[in-house]
């Protein structure tokens, strides 16, 4: 019978460098003159901004500003890792380090709002394709016109009128898988902040793409 819980290598190394990296930001907090409490809410501060950009990423694809914000995280980590290794004297503090522990608190506000509630910047979008042209008709394979029947002038009957075929269907507008991924990213993000399912056009607004195309992206995600 196999065990229900197994030990996982990847998971165990990952709570040992979390561990680590979190006792190091505390250690060079409180070396900056952050004592008591506040030592301990800087490296949840760098590591919940970490998370942020990185559930940014994962939610709706690469982008200039997630990227930018997980690169201040991994910098302010990775910082802290080398800092308290014996590059610097912890015991006296340059003033660059105390300057910089002081502003971490703004810069990581700036950050978490921008990755909350920013939307997803035009450059970054799933390229639309066009929609596709009709046909054109071509004169040398067009049907000839059907020649008038002629009336017996001895049948008074009167003829009975024809009615118009129905209306060919117009073509289903094709969606790029790519694109429908895409949008059930955003429409589940947007549920999950607003509690709310993304309309039309909201769709249309956060995709940037025409009506026709929104229209038949809220259907595929109906």
């Amino acid at each position: 019978m196999r065990p229900a819980l197994r030990p996982d290598a990847v998971l165990v190394q990952a709570v040992i460098a979390g561990a680590l990296s979190f006792a190091h930001l505390h250690d060079l907090a409180s070396a900056a003159g952050q004592s008591g409490w506040k030592a301990w809410a800087y490296p949840i501060s760098v590591d919940l901004l970490l998370v942020a950009a990185w559930r940014r990423l994962r939610a709706d694809g690469p982008s200039r500003l997630a990227w930018c914000w997980f690169l201040v995280a991994l910098v302010a980590s990775l910082g802290a890792n080398v800092a308290t290794a014996g590059f610097l004297d912890l015991a006296n503090p340059p003033a660059l380090l105390r300057l910089g522990v002081a502003g971490w608190p703004a810069l990581a506000f700036l950050g978490g709002t921008l990755l909350a509630h920013s939307p997803t910047p035009a450059g970054d979008r799933v390229p639309v394709p066009p929609a596709p042209a009709a046909p054109a008709s071509d004169p040398e394979h067009e049907p000839a016109p059907a020649e008038p029947e002629a009336v017996s002038a001895v049948d008074d009957t009167p003829a009975l009128p024809v009615a118009d075929p129905d209306p060919a269907p117009a073509p289903a507008l094709s969606v790029p898988a790519a694109l429908v991924d895409h949008a059930r990213k955003v429409a589940a993000d947007h549920e999950a902040r607003t509690g709310a399912r993304i309309d039309t056009d909201t769709l249309r607004a956060r995709l940037g793409v025409p009506p026709h195309l929104a229209d038949a992206i809220a259907a595929q995600l109906a």
